[in-house]
């Protein structure tokens, strides 16, 4: 995970002081020991300063299914995974639900880039909602800070694609990478902290013509739904689904030193509730009978917008796409929402992996499991 991260969470006042004291000194996530992200990925609410995203209102009930009979060993994968949660909901039902790590169906875990696809889900409801014209739309219409930068030729769609061209180093081990260095810097008076880093960044390609993961590409997609929106992340995100769609509690989300919600990461929410988010994806998108997103873009946001170098693998507007139509929400040390539209399937993950990232391992290992659950599907009477 981002360096920042816990960056915040020693600089902001009024946390849990000792929870603050145990962490380590170096500021970086991924040296924390495993134990302390067991604690940790449950807690980070209360280790640095959060708005929250109300729920209210009716509880959207998750009814009991028949249980999915797996080719594997579900307890051997969750504990090789180190789990925390595992949920699978097939046509609105749970097929199996599991907890681990001290987690519980009560209790909140992070997000970490999980929270990029519930971004990018707000700005298909500002459009929606008239707050963003269009996605051809200059970024520097929303984010006026952005203007005289590299950023002047970008649009918002290719901000959500992340095919800027800006250049962009998201090298979690280099201590001078710009995933290292963009939260931690002194913002200049007046400028939000993410717009004022980026603002400074050369170009490397032409708009639209390169896809490059940035972390600091959807905070600024943050700063722009609430530029456009006049509301905080968390508001819109209560408004728009949280509450209408009948989220069980109450989820919290990080906030940066310049007062916006970390939207490249840091949501805390239950289990269910990530597999709800799921099932309003599933729906096309609808919460109380109403729909919260224009009608072509989940068609866009889910399906490949930009090549990132993996046969039969995308990215669209900030999920990750197969070419079997299912796509995914993903946040390191395991984290992810898993949708197959196809099979009406979300599986939603909580978890703290051995590695931040592991596509060959346990990334793979994950992989392989979603298409045992589709298979198992497939064979059902």
């Amino acid at each position: 995970m981002r360096k920042w991260i816990l960056a915040l969470a020693l600089v902001q006042s009024g946390a849990n002081a000792q929870q603050v004291a145990d962490l380590p000194k170096d500021q970086n996530v991924l040296f924390w020991t495993q134990d302390q992200r067991d604690t940790a990925f449950r807690a980070m609410e209360r280790i640095a300063k959060a708005n929250t995203i109300a729920a209210g209102g009716p509880v959207l009930a998750l009814q009991q299914g028949k249980p999915v009979k797996l080719e594997l060993d579900v307890d051997a994968f969750m504990q090789h995974q180190r789990n925390a949660g595992l949920l699978i909901i097939q046509d609105g039902r749970i097929r199996f639900e599991k907890y681990a790590l001290g987690y519980g169906p009560d209790g909140r875990w992070t997000s970490f880039s999980v929270a990029k696809s519930l971004t990018s889900t707000l700005v298909g409801a500002a459009l929606k909602d008239g707050y963003i014209k269009s996605l051809e739309d200059k970024v520097t219409v929303y984010i006026p800070g952005l203007r005289g930068s590299a950023y002047d030729d970008v649009t918002v769609g290719q901000l959500l694609t992340m095919t800027s061209g800006v250049k962009w180093n998201e090298d979690y081990a280099d201590p001078k990478s710009d995933v290292a260095l963009f939260n931690q810097q002194r913002p200049e008076p007046g400028f939000d902290i993410t717009v004022s880093y980026m603002r400074k960044l050369p170009r490397e390609a032409p708009a639209g013509s390169k896809w490059v993961y940035k972390t600091g590409e959807t905070n600024l997609i943050g700063v722009l739904v609430s530029s456009a929106t006049g509301k905080t992340l968390s508001a819109y995100l209560s408004e728009k689904v949280w509450k209408p769609f009948g989220m069980e509690r109450d989820a919290a989300w990080m906030v940066g030193a310049t007062g916006h919600e970390i939207s490249g990461c840091c949501i805390s929410a239950t289990l269910r509730d990530y597999a709800r988010f799921g099932m309003f994806i599933l729906g096309g998108g609808i919460a109380a009978g109403n729909k919260v997103l224009p009608d072509d873009w989940l068609p866009c946001a889910t399906t490949k917008q930009a090549d990132i170098g993996v046969p039969g693998r995308g990215y669209g507007y900030q999920w990750w796409t197969n070419d079997d139509g299912s796509f995914a929400a993903q946040g390191i040390f395991g984290q992810g929402i898993f949708i197959d539209p196809k099979r009406k399937l979300v599986i939603a993950s909580n978890g703290n992996w051995p590695l931040a990232t592991d596509p060959e391992g346990v990334g793979a290992e994950r992989q392989a499991f979603y298409r045992a659950v589709q298979r198992a599907l497939d064979t059902e009477d």
